[in-house]
């Protein structure tokens, strides 16, 4: 086996192919990513069951290059994956010490097949042997910490000149936030690292190494700020007031979050850690989580806030799907619990949110596509019936079922159900009434690919490096 590009996207445009040691035969494999990192909730992307001879395929998609986690029992390889390539990995004989932690996740070193250097692992294989070399002790010298900061700058200087044609502006940010998480685990000080690696520099969202630095320069930052400053509290400000405004403002007083995008992610950041807080009210932190998610202008932001609502309200992947009672088409009762037992996308439109009646034609097609594999729910959240009554006149060729949220006599809606901030949301349910995605991707960023693997299972018979 070895690592190639594939010259064409594939319904899943990434293949992880695999050979694990003998003992593993007959055991699941999967495949996890995180849906975000600040909640860092795992999302189950594929399985495989381990053949005889030590081989497994794990197929996913994603428009990104990010880590995934390899796991056997619980035993985790992280492998570093880019849109369309396929990968060779072999994962090891589990040593005998380490199979006695039964309750804990263990990670494992994935052995990379291939040749290519200028591949995204092999680059990482490389400054790992840097790290090493310039860290490890050498002739039982001490290590104090002035000397681990000398060693810390030696290394980014060492890299920089190492890597200065390298073009992978993953790998880029990789190392440089390794080595800025170094100096943060060495307590190098505030103004250094946030100077250096964070201050007028672009937010990495999708770095997983940018956002591990990221939370260990500002978690619980704003009991930080509380602590020098002066006037209201911030106990005053969250648990009492439970005020954005004011919680911004009491922000821009710290010399390092002028920058408004900066400063809002801090406030993301700090709001799940508070949540965790018995100091601070939940509701409040809801409630100031739920607002930002209304009003923030950056996308990311929103995204952040949505999954930390699914998880504030028990919504994150894994949980039951909670069951409603919305209006139906003729006006009757409709229950969702009619669909137990089947696997449902559920989506929530508004007639006056244009992006999500986009989506509506696209559900369509998935609808043709998929036939009576997939039950497709979706909730119009009008304020006005005559709105709702009006798409459905003219819009007859969609006939799934389109129903109304309101219902008299319903204390609550499907949309307070699901906590849907907003007027658009998507949801994946499989037959044993679970979420699976939560949120789920909409049909124009990609729900079809996980669609396609959960019910077009045939396994690609092509060897690995074959284009």
């Amino acid at each position: 086996m070895f690592l190639l590009i594939s010259s064409c996207i594939s319904a899943q445009n990434i293949t992880i192919k695999g050979k694990a040691h003998a003992s593993h035969s007959g055991k699941k494999v999967s495949v996890y990513t995180y849906q975000d990192y600040i909640t860092k909730y795992k999302l189950l992307e594929a399985t495989d069951t381990v053949e005889n001879d030590g081989f497994f395929e794990l197929k996913m998609y994603s428009k990104i290059t990010q880590p995934v986690f390899v796991q056997i029992e619980n035993y985790v390889g992280k492998l570093y994956v880019k849109p369309d390539y396929v990968y060779g990995v072999i994962f090891p004989e589990i040593e005998e010490e380490y199979k006695h932690y039964e309750n804990a996740e263990l990670p494992i070193n994935l052995s990379i097949v291939g040749r290519d250097t200028s591949e995204l692992n092999m680059m990482i294989l490389d400054y790992d042997r840097l790290y090493n070399y310039i860290f490890l002790p050498k002739n039982n010298e001490f290590l104090t910490h002035n000397r681990l900061f000398k060693k810390a700058d030696t290394l980014k200087v060492v890299c920089d000149k190492r890597y200065a044609k390298n073009n992978e502006q993953y790998f880029i940010n990789y190392y440089n936030y390794h080595i800025a998480g170094i100096n943060a685990s060495l307590s190098r000080g505030e103004k250094f690292l946030i100077s250096n690696f964070i201050l007028n520099k672009p937010i990495q969202y999708k770095s997983f190494e940018y956002m591990q630095f990221f939370g260990s320069c500002f978690s619980n930052y704003l009991n930080s700020i509380a602590s020098m400053g002066k006037g209201q509290t911030l106990y005053q400000i969250i648990n009492v007031n439970a005020n954005l405004n004011q919680l911004n403002e009491f922000c821009k007083k710290d010399k390092f979050l002028e920058n408004d995008s900066l400063r809002e992610l801090v406030i993301i950041r700090n709001m799940w850690d508070l949540y965790y807080n018995p100091e601070f009210n939940k509701e409040s932190i809801k409630a100031l989580v739920s607002e930002i998610n209304v009003k923030t202008k950056n996308e990311e932001h929103k995204f952040l806030t949505d999954c930390m609502l699914k998880s504030f309200f028990k919504m994150q992947s894994g949980s039951a799907a909670p069951s409603f009672f919305a209006r139906g088409r003729t006006g009757t009762l409709e229950s969702f619990e009619k669909f137990k037992g089947r696997w449902i996308y559920l989506n929530f439109f508004s007639t006056k949110n244009l992006e999500s009646l986009k989506e509506m034609g696209k559900i369509d097609l998935l609808r043709k596509k998929y036939g009576d594999k997939v039950i497709f729910v979706s909730i119009c959240v009008d304020d006005s019936i005559n709105a709702y009554q009006n798409y459905l006149k003219l819009n007859p060729k969609y006939n799934w079922q389109i129903w109304f949220n309101q219902l008299g006599g319903v204390k609550q809606t499907a949309k307070d159900i699901y906590n849907v901030v907003g007027s658009e949301a998507y949801f994946l349910i499989n037959n044993f009434g679970t979420l699976v995605l939560s949120p789920a991707t909409p049909p124009s960023k990609g729900i079809e690919y996980k669609l396609n693997a959960i019910f077009k299972p045939a396994r690609n018979k092509t060897k690995t490096g074959i284009r």
